[in-house]
């Protein structure tokens, strides 16, 4: 089951990183395809950003998973975000959290073993229909650490303590990195296990990024942008079990400064 839930964490987190630097505050930004509709809202603050650096912004996201006709949405298998070159996640210098840290801990230990390295917070929920039953909603608190950087690649670990009628801590992670790809300058891939044997699924998320620290004697942000051309974007893959594709490319206004 441990396993089987991991999902919950890593749609919350593409999600979240696919929208760094991105505001959507303005209207919910909707996907559909099918009988399957995502729909993501949030936004980040200062909106005014320098036109030639980066800058420190403060990230929140909510998204939502449905099915038009309401019936149990399928499962997640894979998520890819291509997230705009001019938004960044800068992890050097932060303290960083292992997974032995996390194992088999509830929230709150979780949190004081790797306060230092947090960079994020927020709720999931996750819908499980087993057969012959009735669906029911497995609830968590959502707790982002910096897991490092080694090698290009920025780690992020999501934990969670999963309770009634569900009791498992799940800890899944995200690998982000460095592209080349025209107006997309990070990539960020999830593969996404079966949940409680295919009957579960992601239907709501929720989560925020503040974290500020200091490096090297110069205070620093774990996420950052600038504002170049008055426009920020993303483009996601969110690919479900049942060969489902949901694909949006996310454009938002910002207003450069300086």
């Amino acid at each position: 089951m441990r396993k089987r839930l991991t999902s919950i964490l890593v749609l919350g987190m593409v999600l979240a990183v696919a929208c760094a630097g991105i505001a959507t505050a303005y209207k919910p930004t909707i996907v559909k395809l099918g009988n399957l509709e995502l729909v993501l809202n949030g936004g980040f603050k200062p909106t005014k950003l320098p036109k030639n650096k980066l800058a420190p912004i403060h990230l929140n996201v909510s998204g939502k998973i449905n099915t038009l006709n309401g019936t149990h949405p399928p499962a997640l298998k894979e998520a890819i975000v291509e997230t705009d070159k001019n938004g960044t996640i800068n992890a050097k210098g932060l303290p960083v959290c292992t997974i032995g840290k996390l194992v088999a801990t509830e929230t709150a230990a979780a949190e004081k073993a790797c306060n230092k390295a947090k960079v994020g917070e927020g709720i999931t929920n996750v819908e499980v229909e087993f057969a012959e039953q009735s669906p029911f909603i497995a609830k968590s608190k959502l707790l982002a650490f910096n897991g490092g950087v080694h090698g290009g690649v920025t780690t992020i670990l999501i934990h969670a303590f999963l309770k009634n009628p569900v009791s498992a801590a799940v800890i899944t992670t995200v690998k982000v990195s460095k592209i080349h790809h025209g107006r997309y300058g990070t990539k960020s891939v999830a593969t996404i296990p079966v949940i409680a044997g295919g009957s579960g699924s992601v239907k709501e998320f929720e989560l925020e990024f503040f974290r500020t620290f200091t490096y090297k004697g110069k205070k620093q942000s774990y996420l950052l942008a600038k504002c170049p051309d008055g426009k920020l974007q993303a483009h996601a893959e969110t690919i479900f079990r049942d060969g489902s594709k949901l694909v949006g490319n996310f454009v938002r206004p910002c207003t450069p400064t300086g």
